[in-house]
């Protein structure tokens, strides 16, 4: 097998295509934790995402459906807030609740909307480059905000010392839930890109654990913007790899679904140690105790 007809501008494109989702995702994910709040949910929220953008253009048109599945995101991604940060229960128990709700949610409004359990009739939507310019201005956007801007700096500082902010008359809730459901709209977003962009229907599912290698990419970035857009690349990398090499049928397909896993694992196991999350992540602030 000659590796040209692997590894050549086919596979980066298909590579740039299957990051899209991933960039999207890890970008939301970076304002939630770096404002001290896990947000494990964007597995569920894209899948929410994909099925109402989906929906929206199947009833009206593809703009509509990207206008319904941000407004679905961001009511999801409120639902989290408020149990993470009004309620203070756990935040991986409440993202998990979220992502079991979402699978069958989407499942059971599939069926009983076209009556069909594996994907739904195709539908209208965007170029995919449509989706890539904008992740990448998104990207660009959220380092600006993030690290150049007086909410950047709050964001941040709210993340590693939330009782000093209430100190200084910080809204400690106003920035958590604002960073929140801005994971919430991007994460909705990426979903939408999935059966809008990158393919012309919803399909059971389908979001098929994006939402979690984006985390892991967000974590290989070390919480910034730029770092997440180079770890979505190479897990997009992966991926196009991974189907590429199923293609030419040399190796056992069931190894090759499992590649972007196996990615995922090799580089947190080597990421693991060497970066740093907000100090405050996950642990809900109470004024009466501090943090």
């Amino acid at each position: 097998m000659n590796l040209s007809e692997i590894f050549n501008f086919s596979l980066i494109y298909s590579a740039l295509r299957l990051s899209i989702p991933l960039i999207l995702a890890s970008l939301g994910g970076i304002f939630s934790e770096l404002s001290g709040v896990v947000n494990i949910a964007l597995e569920g929220i894209m899948l929410l995402g994909a099925f109402f953008g989906m929906l929206g253009s199947y009833y009206f048109n593809p703009l509509a459906g990207i206008i319904l599945a941000v407004i679905i995101g961001s009511l999801t991604a409120l639902m989290h807030a408020l149990l993470s940060i009004k309620y203070r229960t756990d935040q991986i128990v409440s993202g998990i609740a979220i992502n079991i709700f979402a699978v069958g949610l989407t499942n059971f409004l599939l069926f009983l909307l076209f009556k069909q359990s594996g994907h739904s009739p195709e539908v209208k939507g965007f170029s995919w480059i449509i989706y890539a310019v904008l992740a990448f201005i998104l990207v660009i956007l959220g380092h600006f905000i993030l690290f150049y801007t007086p909410l950047g700096l709050r964001i941040r500082a709210v993340g590693e010392h939330p009782r000093a902010c209430d100190t200084l008359g910080i809204n400690i809730y106003k920035i958590r839930y604002l960073c929140v459901i801005i994971s919430g709209i991007l994460a909705a977003f990426s979903g939408a890109y999935l059966s809008l962009g990158h393919l012309s229907s919803f399909t059971r599912e389908m979001s098929a654990g994006r939402g979690f290698i984006a985390i892991a990419a967000m974590i290989f970035g070390k919480w910034k913007p730029i770092g997440a857009l180079y770890a979505s690349l190479f897990f997009g990398f992966a991926d196009a790899l991974q189907l590429r090499l199923m293609g030419k049928g040399m190796i056992p397909p069931e190894f090759l679904n499992s590649l972007p896993y196996i990615f995922t694992m090799i580089v947190l196991a080597g990421v693991i140690g060497k970066a740093h999350p907000p100090a405050s992540i996950g642990i809900p602030y109470n004024p009466e105790e501090g943090e």
